[in-house]
């Protein structure tokens, strides 16, 4: 049986709020979970960077991610629009987003699903609830997940 285990994942965030940013980034490390976190702010930037346009054009610097925690909120463009165009996209279809978001309201729940989410996660209130989390979605993505090599 072929598996990830133990190979480092590339996770992209999309997120406006940098301080979730940096919690994220410290809660991964503090989980001991194996991957690279890129960071994006908004929906705009999001598919500027799967589509390696503008300043994310070196694969180098933004190497297609295993894994998208996509924030629903942001501006510009939310989560909503660009889960949307990114499951639309042959090139980009196939790359799982995990909604994690502070929104709980089932409309978003549905909606995420309905546009093709692999996971609905609301974001923990505190950093140990951030840390577990992460934990928990590297064990996931990580050791269980068979993700297809790129």
């Amino acid at each position: 049986m072929h598996s990830n285990k133990g190979k480092p994942i590339t996770i992209l965030m999309a997120d406006d709020d940098e301080d979730d940013r940096m919690l994220t980034q410290d809660a991964l490390h503090e989980s001991r979970v194996r991957n690279t976190l890129y960071c994006v702010e908004d929906g705009v930037e999001l598919l500027e960077y799967l589509r390696r346009e503008g300043k994310f054009s070196d694969p180098e610097k933004s190497p297609r991610p295993s894994l998208i925690l996509l924030d629903l909120n942001m501006p510009r463009k939310d989560g909503r629009e660009a889960l949307k165009e990114i499951k639309a996209d042959e090139e980009l279809k196939n790359i799982p987003v995990v909604i994690l978001t502070t929104s709980g309201q089932e409309e978003d729940k549905i909606k995420g699903y309905n546009l093709g989410a692999a996971s609905y996660i609301t974001k923990p209130v505190d950093f140990e609830g951030l840390v577990e989390l992460m934990k928990a979605l590297g064990k996931y993505w990580i050791e269980f997940v068979e993700l297809p090599n790129e």
